[in-house]
Formats: structure tokens, sequence, C-alpha cells
């Protein structure tokens, strides 16, 4: 798949952004099956994580104090039903290491604080942590793959919208397709053959999935439609997205 290039989150960005709405990870480690992760945060260069306390990552940290060399896969997926619903994969090194159980709580109202989750409550009732010092990380997207360091991922932030993000694109694709055939009038020419289908949204732009028409013997594209400038608020948002469909007088979108 092919990917326009113009304003965008940095890579380092787009791992933050992935991993605070995560909903499937794995981490493996050399010797066992790869175990399910239910969250992952990422701060200070570390990557904390919630897994099930049954599983043998969770039994390998057990056995001993010495670090694990581990790697976490998260597959950032569409929120809605796509041909090929991955938008990115995300793939985090780094050496694996207990977080003691009477630790666990107060990290966990610590989380909470910035990465609200339900998973958190599971936390000592099938749940437990385990934490993930970090040596670098590799995202892989429609436009290819690059490398990001763990001093990279320290200094990123994530996307402002990242917690709404999901629902907004599922309502723009169920209730305001036309908004989306209005904004696809951007496209390159060639791209306008296929099905449109919102993707993504963040401070930059939103995002776009073209699937080709089947047999034509093409492949889907992912495609990027900027602001005019990055934006901070929902506000500025919904400015923004109806500037790009040219309907400046329409009902704020996202919906409030």
């Amino acid at each position: 798949m092919a990917e326009t290039i113009t304003a965008r989150p940095t890579d380092a960005e787009s791992i933050r952004t992935a991993c605070m709405r995560v909903t499937a990870a794995m981490v493996a480690i050399e010797g066992a099956e790869p175990s399910p992760v239910t969250m992952v945060h990422l701060f200070d260069g570390q990557a904390f994580l919630l897994i099930g306390s049954d599983t043998a990552a969770m039994a390998a940290a057990a056995e001993t104090n010495d670090p694990i060399a581990a790697m976490i896969e998260v597959t950032d997926c569409a929120p809605i039903e796509l041909r090929e619903p991955v938008r990115s994969l995300i793939w985090l090194n780094g050496t694996l290491h207990r977080v003691p159980a009477d630790l666990e709580r107060d990290l966990a109202m610590e989380i909470a604080t910035d990465h609200p989750s339900d998973e958190l409550l599971d936390l000592g009732h099938g749940s437990s942590m385990l934490r993930v010092q970090l040596s670098g990380a590799v995202i892989a997207t429609s436009a290819g793959a690059a490398a990001v360091s763990a001093e990279e991922l320290t200094r990123a932030v994530p996307d402002p919208f990242w917690e709404n993000e999901a629902d907004w694109i599922s309502h723009l694709d169920s209730e305001h397709s036309e908004l989306v055939v209005q904004m696809s009038r951007r496209l390159p020419p060639s791209m306008r053959t296929g099905r449109v289908r919102p993707l993504g949204i963040d401070r930059f732009g939103i995002r776009f999935r073209v699937e080709a028409d089947c047999g034509d013997g093409d492949r889907d594209s992912d495609v990027r439609l900027s602001f005019d400038r990055p934006v901070t608020d929902v506000v500025e948002l919904s400015k923004a997205l109806r500037a790009l469909a040219g309907c400046p007088f329409l009902n704020s979108l996202p919906a409030e």
C-alpha cells in the first residue's frame, strides 16, 4: 500500500498513541509461547504491561531476578470493519523485569491519571504487572518501516485525540458517508476509483483507506489529508474537518 507524504505525527508519537489505545498486543520471550497483553503504558523509556497472572511471561519473570530479553508486538487496528483492519504494527524491544506485588497498586494509580483503562481494575484479580526497560522500537505502516530509539519514545507525547478517535471514526463512517465523499474529492484522481473509508484522525489531519475494486489488480492504499495547521482541541478539529469537506456551516464534527 502507498501513502502520500505530508504533515503527520512523528513515528515516536504514532507509537505512543497506538499504545494508549491498544486492543491487541503480545509479549514474547525466548523459549515460551507469546503471552497476551491487555495494556501497554509507555513512560520514561519503559513499558508497563498488564498481563495474565498465569501466563508464560509472568512465570518466567517470577523465576529470576535477572532481566529477560523481550519483545512486545502491538497491532493498531482500525475502529471500523475494513478488508484489512491493521493500520500499523509496532515492535517494542527491551528487557523484562518483575514489578513487586506490593508496588502494583501504587503504580496502577499513577498510570490511571494519564492512561485511564478499565483493565487496571483487573490488577490482582487475574492480572499482574510487568516492566520492560526499552532499548528501541520499530513501527511498520503502509508507508514502510522505521526504527525509533528509546530516547525518542521518552520525549514523544500521544495525540491529544487518542481517547475519542475510535468513536469519531465510527461515527463518520456510519452517519456521515456524504462527508467522506466530499473530502475524498481532494484525493488524487488515481485514488478515487476505490471505496474510500475513514481510517484515522489526529491533530495533523485525517487518514483514509482506499479499498481497491476487487479484481482490478490494484492494492488498497492509505492517504492523508492535512489540515491547514495542527489543531489542539475539539473546536479546532471540527472546523478543520468542515473545511476539508468544503462545508463550513455544517453542524459540529466530530459529534459532541
